[in-house]
């Protein structure tokens, strides 16, 4: 059993934590809502006052935040994390943020001393609940020996992605096949049924054949064809699209740094940028088969 230590109990943060509990681990939590620590304490955590007190008797910390700017503030603050933390702490930062941040904070870790991966997920709100995200894990090989018994308990897949920074590297250029592959599928359904092609004859025909990919078999945007998509409950969020917004948004800024060449991915990203700005921040990401459609 490990004591951990977990900054950012939103909608993934939680039953995060709460997977660790089942598992049989002693989680401290801390978030600036009170009603989501009540949430881990009602499952068996505790409340941590600060995170002096979180890090400071914490065997892992583990933080989900919303982006860069917050994970500077939470482990390189004058009462942050890294002040905080004994030698032998390992650090965990599940957030999804730019890579400078990432090996900026790696870095910093580093130099005290202390044992750091960037662990961003894929897998949404469902696979933190049913403990089956998967994780692209960067820093070193020992750090990485030492995370997976604890990320095993959280996720199906656990994925070494190199040095510090690869996790999110590996998570933004995920993201960004992900968001461009939705809207290909989204127009490609849109102008099948402009020209009288039955949604389900394309279904069929597509997911086995060349057009397959996971925007199609698995999360499929037109409703009934996939039971568990979102779809199918008027694209209520598992990954919300101001969400994959913000995704596409760190691949381009990335991008930019590396002089890399994306045009689709920032295509997709000034899609995805209006479908936001339409009133559809919080809708999920597959719903921009509707803003394709024109609804």
């Amino acid at each position: 059993m490990a004591r951990i230590g977990f900054i950012g109990l939103g909608n993934m943060g939680l039953p995060m934590a709460q997977n660790l509990i089942k598992a049989g681990h002693a989680v401290a939590g801390l978030d600036i809502s009170k009603s989501q620590v009540d949430k881990l304490v009602a499952a068996g955590g505790t409340a941590a006052g600060s995170i002096n007190a979180l890090a400071s008797g914490a065997d892992v910390v583990i933080t989900m935040l919303p982006a860069g700017a917050q994970v500077r503030e939470v482990y390189l603050g004058p009462d942050g994390v890294l002040a905080a933390a004994g030698r032998d702490t390992l650090l965990i930062d599940s957030s999804t943020i730019d890579v400078a941040s990432a090996r900026a904070v790696a870095a910093a870790a580093q130099d005290k001393g202390l044992a750091m991966l960037d662990a961003p997920v894929s897998g949404g709100v469902g696979g933190a609940q049913a403990a089956t995200l998967t994780f692209m894990v960067g820093g070193s090989d020992a750090a990485f020996a030492r995370a997976k018994p604890i990320l095993d308990t959280l996720g199906k897949t656990v994925v070494h992605a190199g040095g510090p920074g690869n996790g999110q590297v590996a998570k933004i250029c995920n993201n960004m096949i992900l968001g461009v592959s939705m809207i290909a599928v989204s127009e490609a359904f849109v102008l099948a049924e402009k020209l009288g092609l039955d949604a389900q004859k394309l279904f069929d025909i597509s997911s086995k054949s060349s057009g397959q990919c996971w925007s199609l078999t698995s999360y499929c945007p037109v409703p009934g064809l996939v039971p568990t998509s979102p779809s199918n409950r008027d694209y209520q969020a598992g990954f919300t699209a101001a969400m994959m917004l913000k995704d596409l948004k760190l691949a381009q800024d990335a991008a930019n740094a590396a002089g890399a060449t994306t045009p689709l991915g920032a295509d997709a990203a000034k899609i995805y940028a209006k479908y936001v700005d339409s009133g559809e921040a919080g809708r999920d990401f597959s719903g921009i088969i509707r803003f394709v459609r024109g609804a």
